[in-house]
């Protein structure tokens, strides 16, 4: 029962099979205020921006660049690995800046350092784990670009590992919030950050050691600051950056991560009020749990001859999230298919199914599909007959990718929704259900879908023959890209069971039914 829902559902949300969807969502909750220039609370879970606040300005962050700092050395460093403090990570730091009393020549272990960094805030500290993953704080603040990009940072900039004052160290608030986005993924990370007392190793200063606590009030049970399910965070002063805060907290099955930049001595007022906007207005459910508008569907439907049960290996990742308002009904979330998947995706994933309240982005799933043995995907005869003899379409096995271009009267949806079932295609189609002669004609009059730009071009005494050369060369490299993209997708399908001839069926069948939507005229969202 369960995989013939979600082959309805994935059907559902690719034809627009409930229109009215796009017209149901109500306002999004904004009954809160913030004294700091800027801050954004951001559930962890989906990425979803609940409140912000000129969150694409930038700010100076002080210490709480220290989450980024942390989050590269863990990744990059054994916990037990020495590190020794030079000269320059001890005294290149501005006066009066925090410290753990750390001096040239002490020798302590990157765990020591680590706890030293994020609940004392010690610049030396900072200093000295960049030099040991690095070689200079130069070179680490590389890393911390390198890296923040990669998380999808756009609007900052980052010149040392401790956030002292620079002219060109900067983030904001969104970007800071993926950062702790990051940081909260990192168990490691999270263990160190959320402890609430550590004893440093005696050093030249200390020598009896030093105990050490959290700067973060709202982890201490005994302050006035404290704040029930905070997990850690990271605080940051400085005169240009004024009061910084970073807070992951967690409750009901809900984890934020809230950030204000350039606070005034509210940046506890501001985060508690962000956090509670956020833990009363909002929930996060598992977007597979979404049904209500698919279980009426008749499960006994059939596609082209296939019933549901044919193609019942299709179901959606359910440990995947989308965050909703509280008081909101599923109708008010519409739906966006994309086949452009990364390496890190789940197995057995054909596309990313992104969510959206509004023009809001609550969150994404991937379909999927299992592997499926031959015998539980059953095509008619006469469908098998008809993919075999069409002689205007691509050979078995080799399939149109994403630099081969298809005419709109090929069947394409022009605004790209892209079918599941043929993740494996690039330009395809995004059908709506239908069966019997209708496909059969539509795939008689489908025409070629690609042509393979194919042999060299010899460069003889004919003028502009460097140029035709040149360009035979780009265009045999991206065949290769093509051909070399077509063989992961080809083992991808392989992979869940799928044979050619099925998903050549299934391709004519998406097609088809795609050329018969844009005869009516239907409307789609453009792909992001």
């Amino acid at each position: 029962m369960k995989r013939i829902f979600t082959f309805v559902l994935c059907i559902a949300l690719l034809t627009g099979f409930f229109p009215s969807r796009a017209l149901a969502a109500s306002p999004w909750p904004d009954n809160i205020t913030i004294q700091a220039e800027g801050g954004i609370v951001m559930d962890a879970d989906t990425g979803t921006v609940l409140f912000g606040k000129n969150i694409h300005n930038a700010y100076y962050p002080a210490s709480i660049t220290k989450i980024l700092t942390a989050v590269i050395v863990i990744e990059r460093c054994s916990l037990d690995e020495m590190v020794t403090f030079s000269h320059n990570a001890v005294y290149n730091v501005e006066e009066g800046s925090k410290s753990a009393g750390l001096d040239e020549g002490d020798v302590l272990s990157v765990r020591d350092c680590l706890y030293a960094l994020l609940l004392q805030s010690a610049n030396e500290s900072a200093n000295a784990l960049a030099e040991h993953v690095a070689g200079s704080v130069e070179a680490f603040a590389e890393l911390m670009n390198a890296y923040a990009a990669s998380l999808g940072c756009q609007n900052s900039h980052f010149a040392n590992p401790s956030g002292l004052n620079d002219p060109n160290h900067y983030t904001t608030a969104y970007d800071m919030a993926l950062i702790g986005k990051a940081a909260l993924n990192n168990e490691t990370f999270m263990e160190i950050d959320s402890t609430l007392y550590y004893d440093l190793p005696p050093t030249k200063r200390n020598r009896e050691g030093l105990r050490i606590y959290p700067g973060h009030k709202m982890i201490k049970k005994n302050m006035p600051e404290y704040y029930s399910g905070a997990l850690g965070g990271k605080t940051g002063y400085t005169s240009l950056a004024g009061n910084t805060l970073v807070t992951f907290a967690r409750r009901d099955g809900m984890t934020l991560v809230a950030v204000v930049l350039n606070g005034h001595s509210s940046h506890y007022v501001d985060t508690r009020a962000m956090l509670n906007f956020g833990f009363k207005n909002f929930l996060t459910v598992s977007a597979a749990d979404f049904d209500t508008d698919f279980t009426s569907v008749d499960n006994d439907m059939t596609i082209a001859g296939l019933s549901p049960t044919g193609l019942s290996g299709l179901e959606l990742e359910p440990n995947m999230k989308i965050t909703v308002p509280k008081d909101a009904t599923f109708d008010a979330v519409t739906s966006q298919l994309s086949y452009d998947l990364t390496a890190s995706v789940p197995a057995g994933s054909i596309a990313r199914v992104r969510y959206y309240w509004n023009d809001l982005n609550i969150g994404y799933t991937y379909l999927t599909v299992k592997a499926m043995s031959p015998d539980q995907v059953m095509l008619p005869a006469a469908v098998v007959s008809l993919a075999e003899s069409a002689s205007q379409e691509p050979a078995a096995g080799v399939l149109p990718d994403e630099g081969d271009s298809v005419e709109p009267s090929e069947g394409r949806d022009e605004e790209g929704l892209i079918a599941p079932l043929t993740a494996a295609l690039s330009d395809e189609t995004v059908p709506e259900s239908t069966a019997g002669n209708a496909f059969v004609r539509f795939f008689r009059s489908v025409p070629v879908v690609l042509w393979l730009i194919a042999g060299g071009i010899l460069v003889a005494g004919a003028a502009g023959g460097t140029v035709i050369f040149l360009r035979q060369k780009n265009r045999r490299k991206e065949d290769e890209a093509r051909m070399a993209r077509r063989q992961r997708r080809l083992e991808r399908l392989q992979e869940a069971g799928i044979s050619t001839e099925q998903f050549e069926f299934m391709v004519q069948q998406k097609r088809s039914l795609s050329a018969r939507k844009n005869s009516h005229g239907s409307q789609r969202k453009e792909l992001l």
